[in-house]
């Protein structure tokens, strides 16, 4: 029995992954997972998608085992040092050979009624869209997140190979969207070990968003580190109601705000030294 396409790899395959992976009716469609140092969590991640015809991990030039460990798990692995997330994700969707596309991250989970969604999607020969959004359940200190943004937080995951992403550092979305449909089923996210982990990534995003709307022609003003981060609070905590998820949605909601004075500031420090 020749060994499944998406098995074959430069590091050796785990051969209990093989063993199941390889009697798993699969789902024909292509994951597509972007990667940085994310050892913790990739093993675990591909575990979970026994059921993909194709999974595609595109690292990022990792520099702890990532890259290695998909490999033994069972992904086809691209290297694509130096790049943006989005060029991470289509370097991934032009090597995929399925026609929908999964794009997942290492910290987020398909759950059963989705894939349910995605096979049936698969089957069908006549389908209204081209790309089709999911709702993602977030937990972050210790509780799902059920209200503020984060409980209303929709993600256009699903999409016909022909698509591709915007070059763009932070919040990556695919080019020309318009209408999109709706699956059943949830995407399972952890996006942050601590509160630590969330402002070490959030600082770093804050600088990227910074630089995406510096190569945009915007420049940042004194005036947007005034009003613009409490308004955020306001929004996510009080408009959005973010109050309802205690301790933890006050935390969110003054780290979200903290976010904004960094892009904010980022910007305005790189137009003065421009």
């Amino acid at each position: 029995m020749p060994e499944p396409a998406h098995l074959r790899g430069d590091a050796a395959v785990d051969p209990a992954a093989a063993f199941h992976l390889s009697h798993t009716p699969r789902i024909p469609v292509s994951v597509v997972m972007p990667t940085l140092n994310e050892a913790k969590n990739i093993r675990r991640a591909l575990a979970d998608l026994f059921w993909a015809d194709e999974v595609i991990v595109v690292d990022g030039g990792s520099t702890d085992e990532t890259a290695t460990i998909a490999g033994r798990t069972g992904a086809r692995v691209l290297i694509v040092p130096g790049v943006t997330i989005a060029a991470q994700r289509n370097a991934g969707i032009t090597a995929a050979r399925n026609r929908w596309i999964v794009a997942l991250d290492a910290d987020e989970q398909i759950t059963p009624a989705l894939r349910r969604s995605l096979a049936s999607l698969a089957e069908a020969s006549d389908v209204a869209y081209t790309a089709f959004r999911i709702r993602s359940r977030n937990w972050h200190l210790g509780r799902e997140l059920r209200h503020g943004p984060w409980g209303r937080d929709w993600k256009v995951r699903v999409f016909s190979r022909d698509r591709r992403y915007g070059d763009q550092r932070v919040h990556e979305h695919l080019e020309a969207l318009g209408e999109v449909g709706t699956l059943e089923g949830e995407l399972l996210h952890h996006p942050y070990r601590d509160l630590s982990h969330q402002v070490l990534k959030i600082a770093q995003y804050a600088k990227w968003a910074a630089q995406d709307q510096a190569a945009r022609g915007k420049r940042g003003r004194v005036r947007d580190l005034l009003f613009r981060p409490p308004w955020r609070f306001v929004r996510d905590y009080i408009v959005y109601s973010g109050w309802r998820d205690g301790a933890a949605g006050f935390v969110v909601a003054a780290v979200s705000a903290f976010s904004v004075f960094l892009k904010y500031a980022c910007l305005l420090l790189e137009a003065g030294q421009a």
